[in-house]
C-alpha cells in the first residue's frame, strides 16, 4: 500500500520570514526618537537571530528563503548600529 502524500509543504520558511518582519520593524523604530528604542532593540536582536537560524535552514535545504533570512538579519543589525549611533551621541 502506498503512503498518501503530504498536503504540508516540507519547507520551513517561518524563521526567515520573521526576520524580515522583525527587521523592518527595527528598522523604521530605529528613528522613532523615544519609544523607538524599547521596540527596535528586541526587533532588531529577534531579526538577526531568526535570520541566522532561517539562513542555515535554507543552506541545509529545509528552507527556500534564505534570501529574506539574511535581508532580516542585515536590517536588524543596521537597527542595532543605528540605536547605538543614536545612544552614543546622545548620553556621550
Amino acid at each position: 500500500m502506498a503512503k498518501k502524500p503530504s498536503t504540508r509543504s516540507m519547507y520551513r520558511d517561518g524563521v526567515g520570514s520573521l526576520a524580515l518582519i522583525a527587521g523592518i520593524v527595527a528598522v523604521v523604530c530605529a528613528f522613532v526618537p523615544f519609544i523607538g528604542d524599547f521596540i527596535a532593540i528586541p526587533a532588531g536582536v529577534v531579526a538577526v537571530a531568526c535570520g541566522w537560524v532561517g539562513l542555515n535552514r535554507a543552506v541545509d535545504g529545509t528552507a527556500t528563503n534564505g534570501r529574506e533570512a539574511m535581508l532580516g538579519a542585515a536590517l536588524g543589525g543596521v537597527a542595532l548600529f543605528v540605536v547605538f549611533l543614536v545612544f552614543a551621541a546622545s548620553y556621550s
